[in-house]
């Protein structure tokens, strides 16, 4: 599939067209299929597959369970979740850090809500990699606040370049914080595509108002211009194409 020749086109997606999840423990927003949500036509974006909003209410939390040919990473809003797995990691994720999974061959991991007051919010997404069954591997980053300001911050690549957490996916995922004065242009100038997800606050991406839960869906060649933002923190996939 190549969209080297085309115009810019850009699809909007609402925070309220995800399916819902509310389990006491658990609520869960789901940008695509997954679990009991389900819709044919939305299944995945490329090899974004998943996108939870997870809201994990104090000392609950998911207990040992399989992936297998994933690439998974939890990128922490609020609170903290504590993770196990039978690699043998052990380690706690707060506001601020990513922890990374590539599951290739299989593994088996738990993540609770280590505290006993406070709720922690965290998005869960997966990739789908282009090589399957390879070694399982664990990773943490902590995301740098300044770095983000106004500002992309590559924390997962597919090469692992600039200090980020290398996938198996064929993707690069940025951070960026935006405020009012700020404006952050993204070219899109080959084959490859965009998916854009407001983790939080407010945007304006080329015409388009986004806020909390909100994304956008790019391809084809063209800038992103995000701009005219308040308190914002954007999650930005540039993507290989998948037909």
């Amino acid at each position: 599939m190549s969209l080297a020749a085309t115009e810019l086109k850009l699809t909007f997606r609402s925070a309220a067209q995800r399916g819902h999840v509310d389990a006491g423990w658990l609520k869960s927003a789901h940008s695509f299929s997954f679990g009991s949500y389900f819709d044919r036509n939305n299944m995945s974006f490329h090899n974004l597959r998943v996108i939870n909003d997870d809201w994990v209410a104090a000392k609950g939390g998911f207990p040992m369970h399989p992936h297998k040919n994933f690439e998974i990473f939890t990128y922490m809003l609020e609170g903290s979740l504590a993770h196990q797995d039978t690699m043998g990691n052990g380690s706690t994720v707060s506001k601020g850090g990513i922890q990374f999974m590539s599951t290739g061959s299989g593994v088996q991991h738990s993540e609770f809500n280590p505290s006993t007051t406070e709720e922690a919010h965290l998005l869960q997404i997966w990739l789908i990699p282009d090589r399957k069954n390879t070694t399982p591997r664990y990773e943490m980053l902590e995301l740098e606040g300044k770095a983000r300001d106004g500002a992309m911050q590559l924390f997962l690549s597919h090469d692992g370049r600039g200090g980020s957490i290398r996938t198996e996916a064929a993707a690069d995922i940025y951070s960026g914080k935006l405020n009012s004065a700020d404006e952050i242009r993204f070219e899109l100038n080959d084959d490859r595509v965009a998916y854009i997800h407001v983790a939080r606050g407010e945007v304006h991406i080329n015409g388009h108002t986004l806020k909390d839960g909100d994304a956008l869906e790019a391809e084809g060649q063209g800038t992103l211009t995000l701009s005219n933002a308040k308190d914002a923190e954007v999650i930005l996939f540039h993507l290989a194409p998948r037909s």
